[in-house]
């Protein structure tokens, strides 16, 4: 896995905790750290993180390594 991939997976993850703190407790954590969701920063984090799960569904159809790999035969 790139740094990229890694980076959007991370993102994802986090926009993902997020979510299920609004869902489970409505709050928002990155409206809270960086002061309420109309604040620039914080749209800004929603845009990456948006981005970052856009990027994401691209590893959904990406063909693993390992099992693109054909079986080793004994011989």
């Amino acid at each position: 896995m790139s740094g990229i991939q890694r980076f959007a997976l991370l993102l994802a993850i986090i926009g993902a905790i997020n979510w299920g703190l609004i869902g489970f407790f409505r709050f928002d954590l990155v409206a809270a750290i960086f002061g309420g969701q109309a604040a620039g920063f914080s749209r800004f984090i929603y845009a990456l993180v948006g981005l970052a799960g856009l990027y994401c569904i691209s590893l959904l159809f990406k063909p693993s390594e390992e099992f693109a790999r054909e079986p080793e035969t004994e011989r």
